[in-house]
């Protein structure tokens, strides 16, 4: 029964967003033109990236605790994961909207951006003897620009609100694939490429990771959205 772990911590992580998907309040299903888009073109980039890393020997997948199947290296669990994960998570984002209709932490999107970037770009060429850290400075960085050169802060108190959310089920999930409650990890890192500070037993660079996975969806998400609402006002 462990080679169905990795599998069931993707089921268990899309359960309860799938099955409240048509419910209506939040009428998430209505949005799944714009999530899959984003969902699918933010996965083939960290797809990419998780294939040279696997590759380079940053990290590796216990045979133990996954079918067996892969493609290009990649567990099938580890595909699914970047469908499951997002898609949890946005439905987190969406959710938070219609509950919490006052962007409460808009107030926090510039410092973010003007704090974040330069600390991430400096600690990125700090440690570039460690690639796991570094590429993923770097690569956070660049998402945190991407996303404010095109909205500015019109959405990220609402990305800060989620991501601190998110950070609740991400170190459950994160915790078991890096061994919190099994004998060994599921995703085993190798501890030269990055700085081996853990929380729990999740490597600290994985709440940056999760930042770049998190804001990268977001940001397409709401540029396919708000590509509809401009175009529905134009046509009226």
């Amino acid at each position: 029964m462990e080679k169905f772990l990795y599998l069931s911590l993707n089921l268990f992580a899309i359960s309860y967003p799938l099955a409240r998907s048509f419910e209506s309040r939040v009428k998430y299903s209505k949005q799944w033109y714009a999530l899959f888009p984003a969902i699918l073109i933010t996965g083939v980039i960290f797809l990419i990236w998780d294939h040279y890393f696997t590759l380079w020997g940053v990290w590796e997948f216990n045979p133990r605790y996954n079918l067996g199947y892969s493609l290009f290296g990649l567990p099938l669990e580890e595909w699914l994961f970047f469908f499951t994960v997002p898609y949890a998570c946005i439905f987190i984002y969406e959710v938070l909207i219609y509950f919490f209709p006052k962007d409460i932490f808009k107030p926090a999107g510039k410092p973010l951006v003007f704090i974040l970037v330069p600390f991430l770009i400096g600690f990125g060429f700090l440690h570039l003897d460690k690639m796991y850290t570094s590429v993923n400075a770097f690569f956070a960085a660049a998402v945190l620009i991407l996303h404010f050169v095109i909205f500015g802060d019109k959405y990220l108190g609402r990305f800060i609100f989620a991501y601190l959310v998110v950070l609740i089920p991400f170190f459950l999930c994160n915790g078991i694939l890096t061994g919190g409650m099994t004998d060994e990890p599921v995703v085993i890192y190798n501890n030269s490429e990055n700085l081996g500070i853990r929380i729990w037993t999740v490597p600290i660079e994985d709440t940056v990771y999760n930042l770049s996975l998190l804001l990268l969806n977001i940001s397409i998400f709401e540029f396919i959205r708000s590509r509809k609402t401009f175009l529905s006002s134009k046509s009226l």
